[in-house]
C-alpha cells in the first residue's frame, strides 16, 4: 500500500511536469517503483505459499481468455526484440471451460513466457497446450514454453526452481530478476496438482 501511494504520487507529479528532463526522471522512478512492487509481490506470494496461507480460487474460466492475455503481453515484448511468438493449442481446447485459479495459471504462464523473451536474442518462442487426459471430474493439461534462447546447462537445471536462484547467478547482472518467479511457479503448479520441469 505505501509503495502504491508512491507510484500514484510519481504519476501525478509527471502529469504536471513540463520539463522533459524532469519527465524522464519521473518515468525512471516509476519504472523502478513498479519493479520494486513486483519484487515485493513475489516475496509475499512465496511467504504465503511457504506458510500454507495461499488458497487457490476455484472459479469457471475459459482457457482461451488466459492465453489471449498472455499472448498480448508477451507477444508485444517478443516483437520489440524482433522475436516471433506463437500459440499452439490443441483443437477443441480453445472454447473449453475449466474450473480453477485462472489468475494463478496466468501468473505461471506469464512468468515462463517472459523468461523466454528475456533469455532469447533471436528466433522464436512458442506457448503450446495439450490435453493429456480427462475424466468426469478433472482434466490434465500440459503447457510448454519452447524457445531458441541461450539454454540451461544440466548442472544448473536441478536448482532452477529454488527460491532466489538463477541458472547462473552472474546472469542477474546482465538480465536482472530475483530468481523468485520460477520458485513461485513451481509451488503454484504443485498446489494445482501438477508438476513443472525443464529440458
Amino acid at each position: 500500500t505505501p509503495l502504491s501511494g508512491i507510484v500514484g504520487m510519481v504519476r501525478l507529479a509527471r502529469a504536471r511536469m513540463a520539463d522533459p528532463q524532469g519527465r524522464d526522471q519521473l518515468d525512471k522512478a516509476n519504472l523502478a517503483a513498479d519493479h520494486l512492487l513486483s519484487v515485493i509481490n513475489d516475496i509475499l506470494d512465496l511467504s504465503k505459499i511457504e506458510a500454507d496461507q495461499l488458497v487457490l480460487e476455484a472459479s469457471d474460466f475459459q482457457l482461451q481468455t488466459i492465453l489471449d492475455s498472455v499472448s498480448s503481453i508477451v507477444g508485444l515484448k517478443a516483437r520489440e526484440k524482433g522475436l516471433a511468438f506463437s500459440l499452439d493449442l490443441s483443437p477443441g481446447l480453445a472454447g473449453e471451460r475449466f474450473q480453477g485459479d485462472a489468475l494463478r495459471l496466468r501468473q505461471i504462464l506469464l512468468n515462463l513466457t517472459t523468461n523466454s523473451v528475456k533469455f532469447t536474442e533471436q528466433g522464436s518462442i512458442t506457448l503450446r497446450v495439450r490435453e493429456l487426459e480427462r475424466n468426469l471430474q478433472e482434466a490434465r493439461l500440459r503447457f510448454e514454453v519452447a524457445d531458441s534462447g541461450i539454454g540451461i546447462g544440466l548442472a544448473d537445471q536441478a536448482r532452477l526452481f529454488s527460491a532466489f536462484e538463477q541458472a547462473d547467478n552472474s546472469m542477474t547482472r546482465k538480465y536482472g530478476g530475483t530468481g523468485l518467479g520460477l520458485a513461485i511457479s513451481k509451488r503454484l503448479v504443485a498446489l494445482m496438482g501438477g508438476r513443472i520441469g525443464v529440458d
